[in-house]
């Protein structure tokens, strides 16, 4: 098995980046959700509820600062844009501990999941995609870890998908039969939710070792 993809989403429900390597943190990949955005009575707003979020591409600049569409994410425009997806009074913070994450830091999917599943993979918004998984065998994976050069991944259980797979992620069009699907085929969960046990860099192409529960 060896690492296919790793994604970074700096702003929670916006699209995210592709990476060629990151640092594993105890807090997940590097730089992932370290800004979301809150509406007027300071509670977090996710794609969820404004999917419209999603149509805005979210990136890591070089001062470790996120970037929305390419400009500061603290700017008056990428504020016009925030209001314009999330309601009147929606803006952009820094994330805190508690809202930085829906479940667990890191969600891994395998290529065998999204063979088996058969849509664009971002609609699942993964972290890392491993390869050489063959079928649903991640699905027995619950309790084991996953050690990535010096990283160590703990893998608590299998992620429960919601409506945010049902939208495309370059149209923004709604097709409900996605997650009636997944509902159906898969019992609702597809992908892991994991957490980092031991930090470390990653890279694309390397070598994945899955150690299964003892």
């Amino acid at each position: 098995m060896w690492l296919q993809e790793i994604w970074r989403y700096p702003v929670k429900s916006m699209r995210g980046e592709s990476l060629a390597s990151v640092e594993l943190t105890q807090q997940g990949v590097a730089g992932d959700r370290i800004v979301l955005v809150r509406n007027q009575a300071g509670r977090t707003v996710t794609a969820r509820s404004k999917p419209a979020l999603l149509g805005h591409h979210a990136t890591l600049g070089p001062d470790g600062e996120p970037k929305v569409d390419g400009r500061d994410w603290r700017s008056s425009e990428v504020a016009v844009d925030v209001e314009a997806a999330a309601g009147q009074g929606a803006r952009l913070v820094s994330s805190d501990p508690e809202n930085r994450f829906d479940i667990l830091p890191l969600l891994v999917a395998t290529g065998g999941m999204l063979a088996a599943v058969g849509y664009d993979r971002r609609r699942f918004r993964p972290n890392l995609v491993i390869a050489g998984v063959p079928g649903l065998s991640e699905r027995a994976w619950e309790g084991g870890v996953l050690r990535i050069g010096e990283a160590v991944i703990g893998i608590e259980d299998l992620r429960s998908r919601c409506i945010m797979t049902t939208y495309d992620p370059d149209t923004l069009e709604q097709d409900l039969h996605v997650l009636t699907r997944v509902q159906e085929e898969f019992g609702g969960r597809l992908g892991l939710n994991c957490y980092v046990a031991a930090p470390g860099p990653v890279a694309v192409g390397d070598a994945v070792e899955f150690v299964p529960p003892r």
